[in-house]
């Protein structure tokens, strides 16, 4: 029982130790893109027409500090995958610890695409699609927390749920998932990415289709990708028994 209590104890400090470096990677990361972050703004405020207004002394600071968060956060993407996978490290296989280390890049690409999908793509035609629905009766008028609020909401979601197909690859290596598992739950899983896309778009049938359809395709691509890791696994199994005879 001793033993065991000691072992808790141990992986709560190797926990907090790998919390620590994640933490402490964000908080430097943040400062650095705040650092740049007037001219991050200039980029994201390029293709609008005059300059957004402020309602108050606080909102520049708010504006900034969420364009310097998700530069942060995607920044430290790959230090919090690679701090997961020192913390389960001692809990896999040589091999396991050598493929499931090549998912931490891939986390922090499909981070960067989906952030870049939401946008290039989603956010251009969905405020395109609102400003022309308001047409000549209302007089567009732009508050920068406004407008950052309704970039966040359309774009910082997508860079998680583009973490979809390297999630389950991982899971997959793992043996925690499997292909059948997946196809036995896609009614299920359907149900919840369009549940998540009506909730994290503007109440519009536009928006809900851009959003639902590419999150229903990683859901396949996931599948896809889980056969394929799967079917290796499996391999190599069947190749280790007939490697020791």
């Amino acid at each position: 029982m001793e033993k065991e209590s000691m072992q808790l104890i141990d992986h709560l400090a190797e926990l907090r130790k790998r919390i620590i470096i994640t933490l402490v990677t964000f908080f430097i990361t943040l400062v650095g893109a705040f650092i740049f972050v007037k001219d991050i703004y200039q980029f994201l405020v390029k293709d609008l027409d005059g300059k957004l207004a402020l309602l108050g002394p606080g909102d520049i600071l708010w504006v900034y500090m969420m364009i310097a968060s998700i530069i942060a956060i995607a920044l430290s993407i790959p230090v919090a995958a690679f701090q997961l996978w020192r913390f389960i490290k001692p809990a896999l296989k040589k091999e396991e610890q050598k493929a499931t280390l090549w998912f931490i890049p891939g986390m922090f690409v499909l981070f960067v695409s989906g952030i870049s999908f939401g946008y290039f793509i989603l956010f251009p035609l969905v405020l395109s699609f609102l400003i022309n629905i308001a047409g000549n009766q209302f007089e567009t008028f732009f508050t920068a927390e406004k407008y950052f609020q309704f970039m966040l909401n359309l774009t910082l979601p997508f860079g998680f749920l583009f973490e979809m197909p390297a999630v389950v690859m991982f899971l997959t290596k793992l043996g925690i998932v499997n292909p059948q598992k997946l196809v036995k739950g896609r009614k299920f899983a359907y149900f919840l990415l369009i549940v998540v896309s009506v909730l994290i778009t503007p109440p519009d049938f536009l928006s809900d289709v851009l959003v639902i359809i590419p999150l229903l395709l990683l859901y396949e691509f996931s599948i896809t990708l889980s056969k394929l890791v799967f079917r290796k696994n499996k391999n190599v199994a069947t190749e280790a028994p007939t490697a020791s005879t």
